[in-house]
């Protein structure tokens, strides 16, 4: 889905402030758009030949890069029509030289309305790009949704519009483009949110701007890549290792009933590396969990005073798989809240945290948490629906609030570690990954890194882009139907490079 992308990711402001750059550099600005629509116009050579174009375009400069994708259409004898959302004497600088191109390239021009006939051919998506804020108004919005009915293979320019390509988040309708054509500054609210569902596969142009210009941009996000990752931290072993090398993760958890989160977690320390681990969990699970993984050392505890000895053993802990919310699970949690130990804190763990009202104090720095999106609302104490709005601001509140580093689960999960540093996006994963689970398993992941000595600004990036790998190598069996533990095989192949 993501290929021969740049690492570094950008806002929108920082995006025309770049445009900006390039333009007092010496480049026009219709010169920039007519790099923008010819790199448009051949993807869509590329993947839908000789099939005619119908373009949706807005009035700035968004649909002057639709007006030149239609001019050059138009140029190499393909059936072409331009759906004008605002009025030609509306148009403004290089949109309106872009309109007279394309216009003088013999275009057909059609007001738009909603009795359009879209049913043939590739639709151009060149309505809103970034320039625009809060929800879609109309016309837009109709078109938008004329769009989303057609069936039509569907290319965005630069970004599906009605995306917000900030946060990731789409307020009302939103194009659903099956291809995304996208300009000089990766703006990182495509990679996560809404933003992969909405822009199918991504496609970035430089437009021949120069990399000096590009760098002297700070970018407030950027890009994981996994195959750098590993061969940076994963180096070969040593011959003489020994189990003692590699940690001792303890992984506290599984409450009546969740005997299964503990034993994907534990696993996946296992698979991932870690010289040993232990299970302190309820009584009833010990000869499941032993049965099913006999190299696990699973201790049956009661209370927190049992836990207490346990936790003098271990190099990291892993608190939250199916945790609960129980007396005995909160026992448990306020032993492990007095421990010098790093910890992984996930799942119920979380939920005990945000209910106890401890969410306004910090957690020690060598600590991890690792919410999806309903448990980061309720740290935060405010909803989800929020949340989602800015996930890029949601994780830097969680990390501000609990002073730690940070994974904000889901689609482009996020990786906050420190307030001082660009926020990490992994752009892996697929929708396979919508099962119970996954998260037990990651947090394992993360335990089994650690353990090995790899600190939490090294550990988490390569834990989250693990887990996504992995899924995506169990999806090549199909998305629908896999489950957590499948992920299992392919994670002790991903971190033996």
């Amino acid at each position: 889905m993501y290929q021969n992308l740049p690492v570094p990711l950008f806002t929108t402001g920082q995006a025309r402030q770049l445009d900006q750059a390039v333009i007092q550099n010496g480049t026009p600005g219709i010169k920039l758009m007519k790099r923008a629509g010819y790199a448009t116009f051949q993807k869509i050579l590329s993947h839908w030949p000789g099939l005619p174009l119908t373009v949706f375009c807005g009035a700035g400069n968004n649909g002057g890069d639709g007006y030149i994708v239609a001019a050059l259409a138009a140029e190499g004898q393909l059936p072409v029509r331009v759906i004008e959302m605002s009025s030609p004497g509306k148009l403004r600088g290089d949109a309106c030289t872009a309109f007279e191109y394309a216009r003088d390239a013999g275009v057909t021009m059609v007001p738009f309305s909603d009795c359009l006939d879209l049913s043939a051919g590739v639709i151009v998506d060149a309505l809103l790009g970034t320039g625009f804020s809060g929800g879609v108004r109309e016309p837009y919005a109709q078109a938008i949704r004329l769009i989303n009915q057609s069936g039509l293979p569907v290319v965005s320019v630069d970004v599906p519009s009605g995306l917000c390509a900030n946060t990731g988040a789409a307020i009302g309708p939103a194009v659903e483009a099956n291809l995304t054509v996208t300009f000089i500054a990766l703006k990182q609210g495509l990679f996560t949110g809404r933003g992969p569902a909405l822009c199918g596969e991504l496609v970035y142009s430089d437009l021949r701007v120069s990399e000096q210009i590009l760098a002297a941009e700070p970018h407030p996000a950027y890009r994981l890549e996994l195959d750098l990752l590993r061969s940076t931290l994963l180096a070969p072993r040593r011959r003489d290792a020994h189990k003692g090398t590699f940690g001792h993760v303890l992984i506290i958890g599984g409450d009546r009933g969740f005997g299964g989160a503990v034993s994907m977690a534990a696993e996946a320390a296992l698979r991932v590396g870690a010289g040993l681990v232990s299970v302190a969990t309820r009584t009833e699970h010990v000869a499941a969990l032993l049965a099913r993984r006999p190299e696990l050392m699973v201790r049956a505890v009661t209370s927190g005073q049992q836990l207490r000895p346990l936790l003098d053993r271990a190099t990291v802990l892993v608190v939250g798989p199916g945790l609960g919310r129980s007396p005995w699970s909160e026992q448990l949690l306020q032993q492990v809240l007095d421990t010098a130990l790093p910890v992984v804190l996930d799942a119920d763990a979380l939920n005990i945290l945000s209910e106890a009202r401890l969410t306004s104090g910090h957690l020690p720095s060598n600590w991890i948490i690792t919410p999806h999106p309903g448990e980061a609302a309720r740290l935060l104490g405010i909803t989800v629906e929020a949340v989602e709005a800015d996930r890029f601001a949601a994780v830097r509140a969680l990390q501000q609030t609990f002073q730690c580093a940070v994974v904000l689960k889901g689609a482009g999960s996020l990786v906050c570690l420190d307030p001082g540093l660009p926020v990490a996006v992994c752009t892996g994963g697929n929708p396979g990954m919508a099962s119970g689970g996954m998260g037990d398993v990651l947090s394992g992941i993360i335990g089994g890194l650690i353990a090995q000595r790899l600190s939490a600004d090294m550990a988490l990036p390569l834990a989250v882009c693990l887990h996504a790998e992995a899924a995506d190598r169990a999806a090549v069996e199909g998305e629908r139907g896999m489950l957590a533990t499948d992920l299992l095989g392919p994670l002790r192949r991903l971190v033996n490079p």
